[in-house]
């Protein structure tokens, strides 16, 4: 493979028409003669509906229609769950697109409208005459299992949607054996991922030929055309799924929603094409939300800090409603994770999923990972405080050593390669960590409030093989897909069933094909998003898109490659055993002046006058990659903030973040992708809540109320990296979307109540907001 394009920092070409105004979205597509919706949604958080009256609204200027849950009937199936967890008593709560008798959360849709305009559409909905009988609601999952909370759903018990745990060691031992114990009480609060578009949908429906056309703001068109199918009837090869430019996702665009579903049952009723697109008040009540974990947890240790073992009870918010894959993420995701970076000899973790009367939540950037990387991190805090070490010291006591092909942890993950004592290092190398103490330490005694913190974590990502997604319960495949095709002048298309909306792909795939077979990048173009242009993939969430997907691409290359191999050893005349290949240059051995150029045999193959016998015509691979065990991207952060005792406002001063991918396709995007991960970390850490009040109502229903990180808050992001190669990944590959996130919270929750230590503050709930440090520091 070429160094000179793998591993190029060359710039992205998706950027272009990104920062121009030249990308399409969803909502910049018409269709001729397109009608609009807009949904009516529930203003409580739990109530009876008694009667719906929409006769004004159909009258209104403009309104083609208006359908209630009773309209729809039995035409849309239940919106599904898609990870049925095993061995874990999921009860799921069966709903309807449109709510008929009962909202269970400020958002539930009761009514669509479909006018000529989408301000007549909107318009129309302050007509439907909704009566509510308004019912006792519940919102915090703890809560809400307790003796005499409301039930959200009748045939439900206590709300508990699954219970599920880990389990691994002797336990009970580890903490009678233990010289010290810390305990803490964790609240992962809720969070609402803000894309730069929200979410849209444009259906197509033909009656004629009973064709259905999605343009879908979706991480997963080859899902969406699985799940769609399922609900609404129409067959996978009548449906065919567009994902335009999406406009960010952070996962919250990997589900399968009630509005999709409802704008593809409108066009199939009307007969025409139907747009509807959500607003951001509409995005911050119904489109998914993210954590909400109440995380009782301890940890047993010796007097030296070795770590013996970790227990803990989890109580996960699922909202109303479970939403597609949202039992997952706190067990498989979260649950296995429990051993971390670290040599963990005894685990044990129940997990409670909670029914509750808020928007349902679904995968959010970490999914899972950095609740529980917190978890380990926060408690290895409080261990070095108990007895007095340094928190740097204790996680190198118990970090796994280094290892190379496989290291198998208690929870019973088998983690590919890493070495997790090697980054660490590096960063405190880079800090100069004992000056940096000393400096913090200067600071104090001029009454500066300096607090650092570290950030260790290990992810589980590259989300395969197949036969576990079977074992998990997650109702779908786990491997990707990849074609190359090379035309007769050279060019190169690449198509993939992965849909990249952000992450860069256009230009690293591409990277990766002109790398392995020798052609200019700019002659490789990548298409992807279109199921009706495409190979079957199975999503892009979880850090996969590279690390899967890569992988079938590159392999699909190097099947072209062979060919061409061939031919080329056929043109010159030569064994094919004796051929050598170079920079796009295919000679016999010895005689490089004697060659036969990519392009050259692309033509031929193409044209196929004079081919070696039993080769077929043309120049394409194909290649579906399954991958034998998830890759384990890891690395280690460290955060310095300020803390002013004046105002309580945190002050992040400086940041830096290590990272262990594996081989860097494109570093420039790796730094892009880590800096846009660190940052919604660090937002949780001090400004990100979703807060309702005691009636359900979202509080922070706006970008007004809801806190997001502002580059005026930030500090430079430095970024650091080892390369520790994955053994079982065709180039090595890892994953690295979703690290930032996962190690950032941990690192600046680390460093503020480092910073507050001498205000005797041991812990304190996120965000760190200006208010809530400084009554923290009053007390």
């Amino acid at each position: 493979m070429s160094s000179r394009i793998f591993g190029s920092g060359i710039r992205r070409r998706e950027d272009p028409r990104l920062i121009t105004g030249a990308a399409t979205y969803t909502d910049d597509l018409s269709l001729p003669g397109m009608l609009y919706a807009a949904m009516l949604r529930s203003p409580h958080a739990h109530a009876r509906i008694k009667k719906i009256d929409v006769n004004a609204a159909k009258s209104a200027p403009g309104v083609m229609a208006v359908y209630t849950g009773s309209d729809v009937g039995d035409a849309l199936k239940p919106v599904p769950c898609a990870w049925l967890l095993p061995n874990a008593n999921l009860k799921i709560a069966t709903y309807r697109a449109i709510a008929t008798d009962t909202v269970r959360y400020v958002g539930d849709v009761v009514a669509v409208v479909v006018a000529e305009t989408p301000y007549q559409a909107h318009d129309a909905l302050d007509l439907i005459d909704v009566d509510y009988a308004p019912l006792p609601c519940t919102l915090e999952p703890q809560a809400a299992t307790t003796p005499g909370a409301p039930q959200i759903h009748a045939d439900i018990p206590n709300n508990e949607a699954f219970s599920w745990s880990v389990s691994g060691g002797d336990v009970d031992a580890a903490f009678r054996n233990a010289d010290v114990i810390v305990k803490e009480r964790i609240i992962q609060q809720r969070l609402i991922p803000t894309a730069m578009e929200p979410r849209a949908l444009l259906a197509q429906w033909s009656a004629a030929s009973g064709e259905l056309t999605l343009w879908n703001t979706t991480q997963n068109p080859h899902i969406v055309r699985f799940l769609c199918s399922v609900v609404t009837g129409v067959p996978e090869d009548k449906l065919r799924v567009v994902a335009p430019e999406v406009g960010g996702g952070f996962g919250s665009k990997i589900a399968a929603y009630p509005a999709d579903f409802i704008t593809v049952f409108c066009a199939m009723r009307l007969n025409r094409p139907v747009k509807w697109t959500e607003t951001r008040s509409e995005n911050y009540q119904a489109t998914t939300h993210g954590r909400d974990h109440v995380q009782e947890v301890e940890l047993a240790a010796k007097k030296d800090g070795t770590i013996l073992g970790l227990r803990a009870t989890v109580w996960a918010g699922m909202g109303a409603y479970l939403s597609t894959a949202a039992p997952g993420i706190p067990t498989i995701l979260h649950g296995l994770m429990l051993s971390g970076v670290y040599n963990l000899p005894a685990v044990h973790e129940d997990v409670h999923g909670v029914y509750t009367n808020t928007t349902p939540v679904d995968a959010y950037r970490g999914a899972g990972r950095p609740e529980a990387a917190f978890m380990l991190e926060r408690m290895l805090d409080k261990l070095a405080r108990e007895l007095k070490m340094d928190p740097a010291d204790v996680r190198l006591k118990n970090m796994i050593p280094r290892f190379e092909n496989g290291h198998s942890v208690i929870t019973g993950l088998v983690y590919d390669s890493g070495d997790y004592p090697a980054g660490l290092k590096k960063v405190l190398e880079h800090v100069k960590y004992q000056d940096l103490r000393r400096e913090q330490a200067d600071a104090r005694r001029q009454g500066r409030y300096i607090g650092i913190g570290l950030g260790s974590y290990v992810e589980v990502c590259g989300i395969g093989p197949s036969q576990v997604a079977g074992a998990i319960g997650f109702q779908g495949g786990l491997w990707e897909s990849a074609i190359v095709r090379v035309h007769p002048t050279g060019k190169v298309q690449v198509f993939i069933g992965a849909s990249p909306h952000g992450q860069g792909e256009e230009t690293t795939f591409a990277q990766l094909v002109a790398s392995e077979i020798g052609v200019a990048v700019n002659d490789v173009k990548v298409v992807h998003g279109d199921t009706d242009a495409t190979p079957m993939g199975w999503g892009t969430y979880g850090s996969r898109t590279t690390a899967v997907g890569g992988a079938a691409l590159i392999l699909a290359t190097r099947k072209v490659k062979e060919k061409a191999k061939v031919i080329a050893a056929h043109l010159l005349e030569a064994a094919v055993e004796d051929m050598d290949y170079a920079d796009g240059r295919f000679f016999v051995k010895g005689s490089p002046d004697k060659a036969k150029t990519i392009q050259d045999i692309a033509l031929m193959a193409n044209v196929a006058w004079n081919m070696p016998p039993g080769v077929e015509a043309g120049l394409e691979a194909s290649m579906f990659y399954d991958p034998p065990n998830f890759t384990y991207p890891f690395g280690s952060h460290l955060a310095v903030v300020e803390v002013d005792p004046e105002t309580g406002e945190v002050q992040l001063k400086r940041y830096v973040a290590l990272d262990d991918c594996g081989p860097q396709i494109n570093p420039v995007i790796v730094e892009g992708q880590v800096h846009g991960g660190v940052v919604q970390g660090i937002g949780q850490a001090l400004w990100e809540e979703a807060i309702y009040d005691r009636t359900g109502q979202l509080v922070t229903g706006s970008m007004l109320d809801y806190a997001l990180p502002r580059a005026d808050r930030l500090c430079e992001i430095e970024v650091l990296n080892t390369v520790t190669p994955s053994p079982h990944h065709p180039l090595g590959l890892k994953g690295v979307g979703e690290a930032g996130t996962i190690a950032s919270t941990a690192a600046v929750y680390s460093a503020v109540l480092d910073a507050l230590a001498p205000f005797g503050v041991e812990t304190l709930r996120m965000p760190f907001t200006a208010e809530r440090v400084w009554k923290a520091m009053q007390k």
